[in-house]
């Protein structure tokens, strides 16, 4: 397995199917190691992120649900609002990321 260095920090990279991921997980363990599933839902709740996401699998996913991907950007940033990956990949096939159980799935 793969890491990279940033910040002092391993960020692993994790090969699946032929395609290279980067741990969320590692990268949210710089902001509090123990709390780090709170910091990604924080962070995919954003509207910069749901925007980014959804420009990113626009370009990149024929099958990516827009209707549904409208409806999450309206909501997000807003208080209260709170989307998991798992969540946002379900409502919208989306592929840019990948949420798996326990220690790089």
């Amino acid at each position: 397995m793969k890491k990279i260095n940033a910040l002092g920090f391993n960020i692993s990279v994790i090969r699946k199917d032929n395609e290279d991921y980067i741990s969320l997980t590692d990268m949210a363990k710089f902001k509090n190691p123990e709390t780090t599933g709170i910091v990604i839902v924080n962070w995919l709740s954003t509207k910069y992120t749901t925007q980014f996401m959804g420009a990113w699998e626009q370009v990149h996913n024929p099958k990516f649900n827009v209707m549904e991907f409208n409806n999450i950007k309206n909501q997000a940033g807003t208080n209260g609002y709170i989307i998991t990956s798992s969540r946002w990949i379900k409502a919208t096939n989306a592929i840019g990321i990948k949420s798996s159980a326990g220690r790089y799935g």
